[in-house]
């Protein structure tokens, strides 16, 4: 399917097949807990750069499985809000609060990112990992950050970036879900951030961690593949010849300068 294609379907078409690949076993075998470049030395940089403290009150949209929200709040001492749009997601992450003692600081809601179930001005913060460049509305999801922050409160985000045109196998809905088909150029972030009302002070790239992980993404999916051969392991629904392409052509946009991964913030004045 191509990203044409993946336009034609209906925004919450998308957003279901984004939920769906993210609360899969599959990801979680190849991903790990940390679903994105940099893993929690990155989630701890995202909360360093929007000023995290012990009375901070953070959101932390397309929250996943909480290890970022849970991370933050070990780090900082700050209470953290994840909304997700998996309900499978959040019943889980908020099992995992109460089993490490963390119900009374974080917790997890089911909810959409273009229309927070949150009221005016709730929030210190707000981060968003690698989930941005999925959503189908980005100025509408933009204009809900800025509507949930104080005053004075800061958005970070951190996103795979492009720069150039991407390959066909890279524009597909396996891409899109995967962040990849609708990552936009850095200065666009900042740009969609604007017009949601921020004013933007931090574009902060991290290409080598994008370049780590896919690597070893395309590492775990060759012992994959060959541990479900041998019955080791199941891992049902995994197209293992179509990841592996798509795999292998990040890598390339990766080396050749198309695809990178980067920090952005900006405060609400």
């Amino acid at each position: 399917m191509s990203t044409s294609a993946v336009e034609q379907q209906s925004p919450e078409n998308v957003k279901s097949c984004c939920a769906n690949f993210y609360e899969s076993e599959a990801v979680r075998f190849l991903f790990g807990d940390s679903f994105h470049p940099g893993g929690l030395a990155l989630t701890e940089r995202l909360g360093v750069v929007v000023g995290l403290t012990a009375d901070s009150k953070v959101l932390d949209v397309a929250s996943g499985k909480g290890t970022s929200a849970f991370h933050l709040a070990q780090k900082f001492g700050c209470s953290v809000v994840g909304v997700d749009f998996g309900k499978e997601n959040v019943r889980e992450s908020n099992e995992r609060a109460a089993q490490l003692g963390l119900a009374d600081k974080v917790s997890f809601i089911q909810g959409d990112a273009e229309n927070l179930p949150f009221g005016d001005a709730e929030f210190d913060a707000i981060v968003c990992e690698c989930a941005y460049c999925t959503f189908p509305d980005k100025p509408k999801a933009a204009t809900e950050f800025f509507r949930v922050l104080k005053t004075g409160g800061r958005i970070g985000l951190s996103d795979l970036t492009r720069q150039g045109t991407l390959n066909e196998d890279l524009k597909t809905l396996l891409g899109w879900v995967a962040c990849i088909a609708d990552a936009q150029p850095l200065a666009e972030y900042g740009e969609l951030l604007a017009g949601g009302g921020f004013k933007v002070d931090v574009l902060e790239p991290h290409n080598d961690a994008l370049g780590e992980m896919v690597n070893g993404v395309r590492m775990k999916l060759m012992g994959a593949e060959l541990m479900v051969a041998l019955k080791k392991i199941e891992l049902p629904g995994v197209d293992f010849p179509k990841a592996k392409q798509v795999t292998q052509s990040s890598v390339e946009a990766i080396n050749n300068g198309t695809l990178g991964y980067a920090i952005v913030s900006g405060i609400k004045p």
